[in-house]
């Protein structure tokens, strides 16, 4: 709704000024993006985390932007043992529990970008390849790329293009994306 008054507001603009003879050159289309509101308050020591990841889902993607705290689409929680995952209840909302003992041995960052990469549609890859971010844990505990590839970016962003109704992929859980922490036996 608002992003057809804005289209609205634009062409009443442009029309007006073409009325009192100022010339408008292409004006810009108002903007599809769709905002996933995200709350960091059961982050605890990761909030941080996940707005280094919504700052990175943003500048990969076209049409979608995380906004810390200014709703509840999407819920992150630090938790310690059982693995880092996501639950998503419907595009774009859903929950992202980060394992603080997973955390010690991969990073952060990958994992936190790499859950809300399932709340934002994308499935598990398991292939090892650092270079996807959705390999998870299978690329090691060496690989520390939080970035998503240019084909696993236009998946999101052709997820949400030109659509305000999160029901394009539902409920579903990811887990095991990370391997199990390492335990000592002693």
């Amino acid at each position: 709704m608002t992003s057809r008054l804005n289209r609205l507001a634009v062409a009443f603009v442009a029309t007006a000024l073409a009325t009192l003879g100022v010339t408008v050159a292409n004006p810009a289309p108002a903007s599809a993006a769709m905002t996933i509101c995200y709350n960091t308050s059961q982050a605890g020591s990761y909030a941080g985390t996940a707005n280094q990841a919504a700052s990175i889902w943003n500048n990969a993607t076209s049409n979608l932007t995380l906004t810390a705290n200014c709703g509840s689409n999407l819920r992150i929680y630090q938790i310690t043992g059982g693995g880092s995952y996501a639950v998503r209840t419907s595009l774009g909302n859903g929950r992202v529990y980060i394992d603080t003992q997973q955390a010690a041995q991969y990073s952060p960052l990958r994992i936190m970008t790499h859950e809300i990469g399932h709340i934002l549609g994308l499935p598990d890859n398991y292939n090892g390849n650092c270079s996807l971010l959705m390999s998870g844990g299978s690329a090691g505990t060496s690989c520390t790329n939080p970035y998503p590839s240019t084909t696993e970016a236009n998946r999101v962003s052709n997820l949400f293009a030109g659509t305000r109704s999160t029901d394009r992929a539902g409920s579903e859980i990811f887990r095991d994306s990370w391997p199990a922490a390492l335990t000592t036996v002693g």
